[in-house]
């Protein structure tokens, strides 16, 4: 397993990280705990990871039998069973984000995250989401940044950049973390961020997480590949969704996710009965619609037939891909099964050659046809309720 420097600091990392969002969750499918050590066992003691990822928050969906932390504590747990485990470790964990952003928060947080690591450090310690107002378009509800939400009460007095980067610092200081940096956030907030650090005499940010795949490339054309390649800021990126939720798998392609299917009642129910993934979820496949858009769809019909034509399957040519990426330095993914995790890390070991450039043009022509799939659809008009799927309400 290849590592690499995340940023311009001394935290290195696998080129693959464990990603742990449903990690002993109540979700249909999520992996139990057992599961989850076997998941560390193979992939840390046998194949050289050493990145994994989690939050506060996680797992998600969680319950009152498995409450929000469980999956920092099932991390712990397995830890404990050796204690020579954590250096083989680096552990990027969250504190979710908003309104509960702020200096005070920040501690407190990270202190509840290491009690239930069990562990007196962590290596990275990021913004679930910013703090602030900015549009939260990986979710797809927002065409553009209004500015009159900056005035909203539950942004208004959100923690400044500097307030921010002083906490990390402190905390960086203080040994309980190594670095830090921020997910689901863009360009802007990474350059402020970095800027605010130098100007309280912090370190930098690190890292930046955000979605990232074949058919959601918009970090590579909106600033924050450039804000963050080491000529700039030089953070490292962090990429999740590579499979957009299992739709570059392909496995969605020849039946439709359950949600999808009023038209065939009796598969519908099935497909909910014996679900193949998330989007078999009624309540996932509702909230991960972006990745199943008509224009996504077609994407990644198109994906699928140069796979097949490289002799290979979406599912390995979507993450060679991303594991290529110039402005990548490791690709975060979550696993329901073992036969899943071993699949994902025969594409990232160091053996496995870069896919052809013939290939990778081929890609960027799909690409360039259909530049942004996720975030276009023949039925607008979204909210929180389902009447639609993709943007702000429209009349």
């Amino acid at each position: 397993m290849r590592q690499r420097r995340l940023g311009g600091g001394d935290i290195v990392v696998s080129e693959f990280g464990l990603g742990t969002q449903r990690w002993g969750s109540a979700d249909f499918n999520a992996p139990d705990e057992a599961m989850c050590h076997k998941f560390m066992d193979y992939a840390v003691l046998e194949k050289g990871v050493s990145m994994v990822d989690t939050a506060e928050q996680y797992p998600i969906p969680s319950d009152r039998g498995k409450p929000e932390g469980d999956t920092e504590r099932i991390i712990g747990s397995w830890m404990k069973k050796d204690k020579s485990r954590r250096e083989k470790l680096v552990i990027a964990t969250k504190i979710t984000g908003s309104s509960n952003v702020t200096k005070k928060n920040i501690r407190k947080d990270l202190e509840g995250s290491l009690t239930r690591l069990g562990t007196d450090y962590v290596d990275v310690y990021t913004l679930h989401w910013p703090a602030r107002y900015t549009p939260q378009s990986n979710w797809g509800q927002s065409l553009m940044y209004h500015v009159e939400q900056e005035q909203a009460p539950w942004y208004k007095n959100a923690a400044s950049f500097e307030e921010i980067a002083e906490a990390m610092g402190e905390m960086i200081a203080e040994g309980k973390l190594r670095g830090w940096g921020m997910c689901n956030d863009n360009a802007y907030g990474l350059t402020a961020s970095c800027y605010a650090a130098r100007a309280v005499g912090a370190p930098p940010p690190c890292v930046l997480q955000n979605d990232f795949s074949m058919i959601n490339r918009r970090v590579e054309e909106n600033g924050v590949t450039e804000a963050s390649s080491p000529v700039h800021e030089n953070v490292g990126f962090m990429a999740y969704n590579v499979l957009a939720g299992g739709v570059l798998t392909g496995k969605y392609l020849d039946v439709a996710a359950a949600v999808d299917n009023p038209q065939d009642p009796e598969l519908a129910e099935k497909l909910l009965r014996d679900p193949r993934g998330r989007m078999d979820d009624y309540s996932w496949g509702k909230t991960l619609y972006r990745y199943r858009s008509g224009p996504a769809e077609v994407a990644t019909r198109q994906y699928a037939a140069l796979a097949e034509e490289a002799g290979m399957s979406l599912t390995e040519m979507s993450l060679r891909w991303c594991r290529q990426r110039a402005g990548v330095t490791t690709t975060l993914l979550g696993h329901t099964s073992m036969a899943q995790l071993e699949e994902t890390l025969k594409y990232f070991d160091a053996s496995v050659p870069k896919l052809p450039q013939d290939l990778m043009w081929a890609i960027d022509r799909v690409h360039m046809q259909n530049r942004l799939p996720i975030f276009s659809s023949d039925r607008v008009g979204a909210d929180w309720e389902g009447s639609g799927e993709i943007g702000e309400r429209i009349p």
